[in-house]
């Protein structure tokens, strides 16, 4: 951080140093062109006085080695005199930019730029009263030849600010971090900080108290871990071993042709079930986590709704069950993902465990301060001496039934964690051979 600190304030000293040294050269040289412009002006008129009261002869008596150039042009743009080339040799200047001006107005200016000479040379002409045209014309140095023309100078005060900003960013950057350094973070409170640290130190100090008032529950946590990892080993075992048993007899060649596809279609659907039972422990270790990382936002639980509706409408079909949806638009406070979660697996859970030709109705609605989502079905039930259970990871009522559906015995504890993320209750009413109905009642806004 010191590094930095000392790096950003030479960056930001050298780019001030910079910035100040251009708007000085940009300054300089509009004021200087337009000293010129104006001395260039007065020059013109003062030969062009000089012309009318002596004609010609004015010119003999000029010095052919002045700043200035002195051409004299006829109205039709041939050259009469010219102080530096022969006037004859000259080509014809009524093209000229200043001449035109000064043809048409009396007085015209023009500026050209000699890319081989690298300088910008200046016009002023003024037309006679006889109607020819007397220019002047003078060579402007360039932004360029004038910062060659200071180099000295600027050289010297640029290693000079360098000097100072480097002093300068060494002292500062040593006293904005000496504070930092010397923290104490076993007592934040007690820091005599700068202002901007002090919600740092106030969230430090939140969070250790908040370590030390969890410790308990985090060796309850992860003794629950633990078991879950015993779980989880079990049931990843079951579909590795169908997989690995059905592959081994295909690679030994010791499988009918016919049994192929038959053997095929059964690794395919374990590794499905595989690919399942881990996604869904992904999800259930981050709401362990407290749901870290999830977007709470408003939400429209009906259009979440609907959106499952679509995704297992097909599985509903396969099963001859039919989806139902009641209620309006209702917004609540939450996670668009957990919502999504909750009505899926409740879902799922009501058309795998269903009767053939059966139903499961989802409704929506407002209670005071809170949105009440209903999910019932017409399938098998649950047990009452399984209802305090079923929410428990890996628990299953049928255990046979849920081999038959695929199930991986997460989805109920998956509803009841991302409930308790959201502050949501969650409560069961079922009778078994009957149905089930879950009703997770959400606060508005949390």
């Amino acid at each position: 951080m010191n590094k930095k600190i000392f790096k950003s304030i030479c960056f930001a000293t050298l780019t001030v140093f910079i910035a100040t040294l251009i708007l000085i050269m940009g300054a300089l040289t509009s004021y200087f062109t337009n000293s010129q412009k104006r001395q260039l002006k007065n020059e013109t008129d003062l030969a062009a006085q000089g012309v009318l009261l002596n004609g010609k002869e004015f010119f003999e008596g000029l010095n052919k080695k002045t700043d200035y150039r002195i051409t004299w042009v006829n109205a039709d743009g041939s050259v009469i005199y010219d102080n530096e080339a022969d006037p004859e040799k000259m080509e014809n200047h009524l093209e000229r930019a200043e001449i035109k001006q000064a043809l048409e107005n009396g007085y015209g200016e023009s500026a050209r730029y000699s890319s081989t000479l690298s300088e910008k040379l200046l016009y002023s002409a003024r037309r006679l009263p006889d109607g020819t045209v007397l220019r002047l014309s003078f060579a402007q140095s360039t932004i360029w030849t004038l910062l060659m023309g200071f180099a000295a100078p600027i050289c010297g005060v640029a290693m000079l600010a360098i000097v100072m900003s480097l002093c300068l960013a060494t002292s500062l950057s040593k006293r904005i971090i000496e504070p930092i350094n010397t923290l104490n973070l076993d007592e934040p409170m007690k820091n005599d900080v700068y202002e901007e640290l002090e919600p740092l130190m106030k969230r430090i100090d939140v969070q250790q108290k908040q370590l030390k008032a969890d410790r308990a529950a985090l060796e309850k946590t992860e003794q629950i871990r633990q078991e879950f990892t015993a779980n989880v080993s079990h049931e990843l075992k079951t579909p590795l071993q169908a997989i690995s048993g059905y592959a081994e007899l295909i690679k030994a060649g010791i499988v009918k042709p016919e049994d192929i596809k038959p053997f095929a279609e059964k690794i395919y659907s374990e590794s499905h079930r595989l690919s399942t039972l881990v996604e869904d422990i992904i999800d259930l270790t981050k709401l362990d986590n407290g749901g870290y990382g999830y977007q709470w936002e408003e939400a429209d639980l009906y259009r979440i709704a609907e959106n499952v509706i679509d995704s297992l409408e097909a599985e509903a079909e396969t099963q001859h069950v039919k989806l139902n949806l009641e209620g309006n638009s209702t917004k609540l406070y939450g996670v668009p993902q957990l919502l999504h979660s909750i009505v899926y697996n409740l879902c799922d859970n009501a058309i795998k465990y269903n009767h053939e030709n059966g139903e499961v109705n989802i409704t929506l609605a407002k209670d005071t301060d809170r949105i009440v989502l209903t999910v019932s079905d017409t399938g098998i039930g649950i047990p009452k001496e399984c209802s305090d259970r079923i929410f428990e990871r890996f628990y299953r009522v049928d255990k046979s039934r849920s081999k038959e559906v695929g199930g991986t015995g997460l989805g109920l504890s998956i509803v009841k964690h991302a409930a308790l993320i959201m502050n949501a209750d969650v409560s069961l009413d079922s009778k078994e051979g009957k149905g089930s109905t879950f009703t997770i009642s959400f606060p508005e806004r949390n």
